[in-house]
């Protein structure tokens, strides 16, 4: 070794800690996570984390299996959270956006990771993270088979993390729920929302920064209310065959989720919003924000989480059914024929 490489070398032995990585933090992480993670764990599931990937085998009682994946994540709801000290529910908002894609096309979640990036591992924020995580994939009913903590110091601040999820679900190919059977004269059924769930928070961040007085712990507590999740209710009705397509409501709002379960035909939905009041927490937003109907059904959910579409033949047994799940469900619209416009949505406001 050279006279110059020996001299800066002797300067300082350099560790991972030193650069702002704890690989201690992240096993005691690991430690504290264990029993949430069990408590998850589905038979299917063959191993614990810790390994270098979850083995997980398909669900039985499935003759040709199909597997249904799903990614999605928190988005600025996280900075609002994070900004109240409030990290209890964030781990529900995470599971729910992709379970609640998964289930809309008769699928059962059954596997889910997790990602938590931050710029300086704090052990007890995480672990009350991913605690809810867990708690939310026992609603779900699927495994945490696994995931990643990644800390990333110069990329996040310390306080700072994202989450990311991922979902795997199963669906016998011949129970494929696509929207390919949704017809003219169907009804639209809405399901109760939560709250905003985890879209248009960039929007509401915006009208609490401009808002003269500082909202309420209440109010804020509102806001950070969990992502409802609707797999147990929705695969009941999938089982009984009383739903023809299934469309969740979230970025984009009524307008673009909508017509993505409507069949490539003249078909077009027709919701009336006076069959539903609006949540408050909806219409303080809307107020405060001096936000225009439009936007707002563009942008938030509005009060309806999920919508199904089903024959009306079967609307009356179908919300029955959603009743006796406690999931509450409720008409709002119809499918119509409209060669004009095909798989717009037109909605009537009062």
């Amino acid at each position: 070794m050279s006279e110059e490489k020996q001299k800066t070398n002797d300067l300082k032995d350099m560790t991972y800690k030193d650069a702002g990585v704890d690989v201690d933090a992240g096993a005691e992480l690991v430690t504290r996570i264990k029993p949430f993670v069990k408590s998850t764990a589905r038979k299917e599931l063959l191993n614990s984390i810790g390994g270098f990937g979850s083995l997980c085998e398909i669900p039985s009682g499935y003759t040709s299996p199909v597997l249904v994946s799903g990614a999605d994540g928190v988005g600025t709801k996280l900075r609002l959270a994070i900004d109240a000290g409030h990290y209890s529910s964030v781990g529900q908002d995470l599971v729910a956006m992709s379970v609640n894609d998964v289930v809309v096309v008769g699928a059962e979640p059954f596997l889910f990771l997790d990602y938590f990036a931050t710029g300086k591992l704090d052990v007890d924020v995480a672990e009350e993270v991913i605690k809810g995580i867990a708690s939310a994939c026992e609603i779900a009913g699927c495994s945490l088979g696994g995931g990643e903590t990644a800390e990333m110091p110069g990329f996040y601040s310390d306080k700072d993390f994202d989450l990311a999820g991922f979902c795997v679900g199963v669906v016998e190919k011949a129970r494929i729920v696509d929207g390919s059977k949704i017809r003219e004269g169907d009804d639209i059924i809405g399901l109760s929302s939560s709250g905003p769930h985890s879209n248009g928070y960039s929007l509401i961040r915006k009208i609490l920064n401009q808002r003269k007085t500082v909202a309420s712990p209440t109010r804020i507590r509102e806001l950070l209310a969990p992502t409802e999740i609707y797999v147990k209710p929705l695969l009941k009705v999938f089982s009984d065959n009383l739903i023809k397509g299934a469309a969740h409501i979230t970025g984009g709002g009524f307008f673009e989720n909508i017509p993505r379960s409507l069949p490539d035909t003249n078909l077009a939905s027709k919701i009336n919003q006076t069959t539903w009041a609006v949540p408050e927490i909806f219409q303080w937003l809307q107020f405060e924000g001096g936000i225009s109907d439009r936007e707002m059904f563009s942008t938030f959910n509005c009060g309806v989480g999920m919508v199904l579409f089903s024959d009306p033949a079967n609307t009356e047994k179908l919300i029955n059914t959603l009743s006796s799940e406690n999931c509450d469900g409720f008409k709002i619209g119809q499918v119509v024929s409209s060669d004009y416009a095909p798989k717009k949505t037109e909605l009537l406001i009062r």
